[in-house]
């Protein structure tokens, strides 16, 4: 008797083992979920990469011009394009943008929870903030692409929408190519291009 009743234990016990040791079905749900956290924790590595490679070049000054739209009309047409990266820390990137002899604008690119955040800082010559300033967005994914180590993808955001009602579909894009040393400063709308700037290292 004692022997059946020790069998019947050690049965039992044998049998939930087997069940805590099954892995447990994950439902569809669950699935998509542990997908997009998966994504989710490759993006945000992809820009940490990039915010490393680009405060890399912290201290080095770009000069460029205008590429795109070829209309000698256009604010910034034939005028010398100057960004240098100032200043880098561990969680913020400032980049002042020179066009002509205009210093108002300066680039900044900041790690948040939600990912890097690119903003522009407009200010007057007293160093007040202009009436639009601070606009920019969250890097993402547009057409496709979650950029990468030398590309990174900054789509408007709410604030940005308010503050320029016809820039809700802004998109801009800071590259670098590291073996031509050159900064490329993107702008679409609507899906469409709307300015490009090229700088390259001048002290190369």
């Amino acid at each position: 008797m004692h022997k059946i009743l020790l069998i019947i234990i050690s049965v039992g016990l044998l049998a939930a083992c087997e069940t805590q040791m099954k892995p447990k079905k994950l439902s569809s749900n669950d699935l998509e979920k542990a997908r997009e956290e998966t994504r989710i924790k490759a993006d945000m590595a992809m820009q940490d990469a990039y915010f490393q490679r680009l405060s890399m070049e912290c201290g080095k000054t770009f000069v460029g011009k205008t590429i795109f739209p070829d209309d000698p009309n256009h604010d910034f047409a034939g005028k010398t394009l100057i960004a240098h990266l100032q200043s880098c820390t561990d969680q913020e990137i400032r980049i002042p943008f020179q066009v002509g002899e205009d210093k108002s604008r300066t680039w900044i690119i900041t790690k948040t929870e939600r990912g890097l955040l690119l903003k522009h800082d407009h200010r007057h010559k007293d160093g007040t903030p202009d009436e639009i300033t601070m606009y920019g967005g969250y890097a993402g994914n547009y057409k496709g692409s979650n950029g990468g180590p030398f590309k990174q993808h900054f789509l408007a955001d709410e604030h940005t929408a308010k503050l320029i009602s016809a820039a809700k579909s802004n998109v801009w894009t800071i590259s670098l190519d590291p073996e031509k040393m050159e900064l490329t400063y993107d702008l679409e709308r609507h899906q469409m291009p709307r300015y490009t700037a090229k700088l390259n290292n001048r002290l190369k």
